[in-house]
Order: C-alpha cells, then structure tokens, then sequence
C-alpha cells in the first residue's frame, strides 16, 4: 500500500502510517500498533483520534480496553467525493471573482468596411479618449459615410481625441486636437489606442486590421504615442 497516495487524499503520515497498520494488524490495542509504526503511544491515541474524526477508524472496548480497527478503505472514495462537491459548491462564487478580475487578454484580425466598423463601434463602448497615431484620409475615403455618423456619437459621449498625421486633413474632426510630422513619414498604417486596447489599421483599398486587448501593450503604445505627441507640431 502506497503511503504517499494516502497522503495526498489529505491524510498526514502518521494517519497514513497508523491506519496502514490497522488493516495489517486488524483489531489492535495502542502497545501492539506502537510497536508496529515505531511511533509513541500518545501519538497513537492523537492520531487514531484524527482518524476516527474522518470515519478511518474505530474502536471496539473490551474489558475496559480499547481496540481499534481500520474503516473500509471505500471511505477514502466518500472523502474524495465530499471534497469534490465542496469545491463544486464554491466554482460559481470563484468563478463571480475570476471574471471580475482576471484580464483577458484577446487578438482579433479584420479585414474588410464592415469588420473595421466593429473596432470602432468599440471605441464608443465605455471610453473616454482615443489616440490615433497615422490618421489618413484614406480612412475617410473608404468608409465617408461611416464616419459621420461616428464622429456624431463620439462627440454626444464627449469622447476625445488625439490625433497625429503626417498628412494635413482634409475633414474637420470634431472634439478633437490634432498635430503633425513631416509627410516623409506618411503611410497607410494607422494606430489607434483605446482603453486596454491596440487597433492596427492598414488602410488600403480592402482594409485589414489588428486588434489586441492586451493592458502591458497598450501601456507601452500610449507611451509611444506621447514621445511622438511632444514632437509633433500643429
């Protein structure tokens, strides 16, 4: 019998021991499995005494003598079950706190108007600044009719935005301020920072983009942006 296995149901060594020589032994006063286990007789009574409390064993008395015996080594299934259904028990309430606060980390890819339109529908969800590093008016251009209606909702939830282009603009951006570097670093490659959250936006004919929900690398993004904020100029 394997004392580790034992062990690891929950039982220390000494139960492990203890009880090994109870099935061994059979019905023993506390001299005998002493003897036995090489351990002290008070810790055999302490011992016993746990196991009785976990229904591994129990006594017979005889003429004023105590002597025990094992359980059906089936208790050890029962305990393992009772341990499972009092985790069960607590999955949805450690389940409530893990998808409170667990940041979960996503990366989607779009290609095409309407899956572009998905990104900034969710800059509009619960945001209060978006920064845009590259802005084209290529953006404009493929979705003219999209951002209308953008701009009209950013500008009701009063969220802002920052924006860096190395080509002048031709549309007028609401709720928003803009600065520039030179047009040797124009390119169809857009940035946008929002929340937790990077978009990579290549906009060219049928456009493609990279969203990643990631906290560290949207950190190190705004950053980024802010070095490039400070040379800028508008």
């Amino acid at each position: 019998m394997n004392s580790e296995i034992l062990e690891q149901v929950g039982i220390t060594k000494n139960e492990s021991k203890v009880y090994k020589a109870l099935l061994e032994l059979g019905p023993s006063h506390a001299g005998n499995i002493s003897k036995k286990t090489g351990l002290h007789r008070r810790t055999i009574y302490d011992t016993i005494e746990m196991l009785i409390k976990k229904g591994l064993a129990g006594y017979i008395v005889e003429n004023n003598i105590k002597s025990f015996q094992a359980s059906n080594p089936n208790r050890f299934l029962e305990i393992l079950n009772e341990k499972e259904n009092s985790i069960l028990e607590q999955i949805p309430s450690m389940m409530g706190f893990y998808n409170k606060t667990k940041e979960k980390e996503e990366t989607n890819f779009y290609k095409g108007e309407e899956g572009l339109k998905n990104i900034f529908q969710d800059q509009l969800e619960n945001n209060k600044e978006i920064l845009i590093l590259g802005a084209s008016n290529s953006a404009f251009e493929i979705l003219p009719f999209y951002f209308k209606w953008y701009d009209k909702d950013r500008t009701a939830k009063k969220i802002k935005a920052k924006i860096i282009s190395s080509e002048k603009l031709h549309k007028k951006i609401p709720l928003s301020e803009i600065k520039y570097l030179p047009q040797k670093y124009a390119n169809p490659l857009a940035i946008n920072i929002y929340k937790d959250k990077v978009a990579l936006i290549l906009w060219i004919k049928s456009p493609i983009a990279i969203l990643i929900k990631n906290k560290e690398i949207s950190n190190s993004y705004r950053k980024y942006f802010e070095l490039m904020w400070k040379i800028a100029k508008k």
